[in-house]
């Protein structure tokens, strides 16, 4: 089975579907950033502000193509990985792609839950905050409209939710073969 790569904005639920997903599947799951941070025994945040972000979007791109050419895994991918080089050509290429779609509302309310975790949230307001996520999603919207698949996840709001759109990307993946 080819990889199947979950894309989509932060805080909308990839690693959790992925995680789900994996494990109802039986493949492995990877997330691009864990894997990045485990190749480089690095952080993402300490990458990026040692050596900008130009340089980790060619180490995520160099860690993407290395990852996505594995076949059966789940891959979650960060928010900005399909938005830059040829990141989302190469992953239709390559894999099964799922765009975890959820409205600016639903980003900002889980954003709100894991707002420590987000260096480059540090420091916004609420109001701040609704500006830069409405205009890095639109920015992204047209990257992220490419992949082979569409998922609504505004729902996620249990684990019966979750396991409702793990369901609808095995029916999507299925049907797609």
């Amino acid at each position: 089975m080819k990889c199947i790569a979950l894309i989509g904005y932060m805080c909308v639920g990839k690693t959790t579907i992925g995680k789900a997903l994996a494990k109802q599947l039986g493949l492995r799951f990877y997330d691009l950033d864990w894997y990045i941070e485990h190749r480089f025994r690095r952080k993402i945040p300490e990458i990026f502000a040692e050596d900008g972000e130009e340089k980790f979007r060619k180490m995520e791109q160099n860690m993407l193509h290395e990852v996505a050419a594995f076949e059966d895994i789940v891959l979650s991918c960060g928010g900005g990985t399909p938005t830059f080089a040829d990141n989302m050509e190469y992953l239709n290429e390559t894999s099964q792609t799922f765009y975890m779609k959820a409205t600016p509302e639903t980003i900002l309310a889980h954003l709100a839950m894991a707002r420590g975790n987000r260096p480059i949230l540090a420091g916004k307001n609420a109001e701040e905050l609704d500006a830069f996520v409405r205009k890095q999603l639109a920015e992204r919207e047209h990257f992220y409209a490419q992949a082979q698949h569409v998922i609504d996840v505004d729902i996620l709001d249990s684990y019966e939710k979750i396991d409702d759109v793990v369901q609808m990307i095995i029916d999507s993946a299925d049907a797609s073969h």
